[in-house]
């Protein structure tokens, strides 16, 4: 089974005490209901970069262990797909290297090219044939869902777990996707 994982909020959590209502203002863009990421300006991307310093930016360690022990049985792939933009390929490979992800991930694939996260990720998924794709964003997820019906879609979130389309479904502990 090939699996892909999101990276931000699955492996690496976001600054402490900062909402998630702040960084998805931040980050996402409203256009007559389309699906639109703003790539920050240079300003913004300096504070960006200095944000993702290891210290604000916490390893989630069940996870990133649940992961690791998973991809010992060899029937799977493991994929990280992150939509990371390239201003901040060093934090990111910083972040490879301290965490051994090389050891883990079959392939990981980050959005240097700075495309639109949600169509970064979709060229992927088909590219990889993946099967199940975890993530922390529910309109990016809901997009893939509709254009990837073949695959399952897990949002990871820490309220709930339910079904939310035919290949959409709610989890708030990794370990529910072997469940």
């Amino acid at each position: 089974m090939n699996i892909g994982f999101d990276l931000d909020k699955i492996f690496i959590d976001h600054p402490p005490f900062i909402p998630d209502w702040v960084i998805d203002r931040l980050y996402k863009k409203k256009a007559n209901g389309t699906l639109l990421y703003r790539i920050p300006g240079k300003l913004e991307q300096k504070i960006r970069i200095l944000s993702h310093a290891p210290l604000l930016r916490p390893l989630i360690k069940k996870n990133l262990h649940f992961v690791r022990e998973f991809s010992r049985d060899k029937k799977n792939k493991i994929f990280l797909i992150s939509s990371r933009f390239n201003f901040l390929k060093g934090q990111t490979d910083a972040l490879i290297q301290r965490y051994k992800f090389d050891d883990i991930f079959s392939h990981m694939y980050f959005n240097y090219k700075n495309q639109q996260p949600h169509q970064f990720k979709s060229t992927i998924l088909s590219k990889e044939k993946i099967d199940v794709f975890i993530d922390d964003d529910l309109p990016l997820l809901k997009y893939l869902a509709k254009k990837h019906p073949a695959i399952t879609f897990y949002w990871f979130n820490s309220m709930q777990h339910a079904k939310i389309a035919k290949n959409l479904i709610a989890i708030s502990h990794i370990e529910q996707l072997i469940k």
